[in-house]
């Protein structure tokens, strides 16, 4: 039977970026010092729990002073049993000089990088509020092999303000220059209570068409780079998927610790608010889940569970069969939200 993962929500930045809407706030030494402690506190309450993934995201992990994300390393491994063949992945920012953090990271233990590059194209950057450059992300991807963390994941959001098919060109040379392990792949979503909903009838936007060639120009461009599409927005050479994020979608168990961390665990879904209380979310587990997060998976889900003709789907180009599984194709991933509608009655 396979491990549960942990997660770890750090909720500090050094200024919030205008698309995202995930809870953060600016960073204090103090404040996370604090959090820091409260983290390792919740720790108790799951005592003897078996993990073999860990996964530090946010927010912006990597702007804590590197001995803090040691020291909850410590005590997660002092209060669990954590597998010492865990995947440890950590969220980095490249506007920080990463260089001696890494050398610690690798030291706590961490093997897996994600990094925020989102693009290669310094206006493409600077259009989504990130201050660092195709440079810095070099020298972070240098400095982190150089330390020995050599499975490193990418950044990449699509359908950006002033992002173009020819820009989107230069970001994939950058990826195939920098050779990392992973991919992950995002089409802009504008989100409610972001700086980018306010503006959002002023941001230079492409239009829906240019964003769907740019999801297939996405797929095949990292397909000839020896990229697996294996989740809709998630691309790995082999044997490089991100075990933690597959638990999600596998629906394996996983629990979330720190302000908006989410879990999956015994069977219930539950959530910390932003005071660090656990809300209630109700079961999981669901056939509707069953379908709604095993279809975002390139390895689909077992036909049984739908109950609808999927002929039509077929037909369409939308999705296709592997011997008892159905899954999404490429073009089938950017209506899958219409279709997912239709097969969960």
């Amino acid at each position: 039977m396979e491990k549960a993962g942990l997660y770890i929500h750090i909720p500090f930045c050094a200024n919030k970026c205008p698309y995202c809407d995930f809870y953060s706030v600016k960073y204090e030494k103090e404040l996370a010092e604090s959090y820091t402690k409260q983290i390792i506190k919740e720790f108790e309450k799951y005592r003897g729990a078996e993990f073999d993934t860990v996964y530090f995201g946010g927010g912006t992990p990597s702007i804590l002073e590197p001995q803090l994300i040691g020291c909850i390393l410590h005590s997660a491994r002092q209060t669990f049993k954590i597998d010492k063949n865990s995947e440890i992945t950590i969220e980095c920012n490249p506007s920080k000089n990463l260089e001696k953090d890494f050398k610690q990271y690798a030291d706590y233990g961490i093997n897996r990088i994600s990094l925020g590059m989102q693009s290669a194209v310094k206006s493409e950057r600077l259009a989504l509020g990130r201050r660092a450059g195709r440079e810095a992300v070099a020298k972070a991807i240098f400095d982190a092999k150089n330390n020995g963390i050599t499975n490193i994941s990418l950044d990449l959001m699509i359908g950006t303000p002033k992002q173009t098919l020819d820009g989107l060109n230069e970001t994939f040379e950058f990826i195939k220059e920098m050779d990392v392990t992973h991919i992950s792949a995002y089409i802009l979503k504008i989100e409610e209570n972001t700086p980018f909903y306010k503006l959002q009838n002023k941001l230079e936007l492409p239009d829906e068409d240019i964003v769907s060639d740019m999801y297939l120009k996405t797929v095949d461009s990292l397909s000839a780079m020896g990229f697996n599409q294996y989740e809709v927005s998630n691309f790995a050479k082999p044997n490089f998927e991100s075990r933690h994020n597959t638990k999600y979608w596998k629906l394996i168990p996983y629990l979330g610790i720190g302000k908006s961390a989410h879990s999956f665990w015994n069977g219930k879904r539950f959530y910390y608010d932003n005071d660090f209380n656990i809300i209630d979310d109700g079961a999981g587990g669901s056939r509707a889940e069953q379908i709604m997060l095993g279809l975002r998976l390139s390895e689909g889900i077992k036909k049984c569970l739908i109950k609808r003709d999927l002929t039509p789907y077929i037909n369409a180009g939308y999705m296709k069969e592997n011997g008892k599984n159905i899954s999404f194709t490429s073009k089938g991933f950017l209506v899958s939200n219409i279709i997912l509608s239709e097969l969960i009655d």
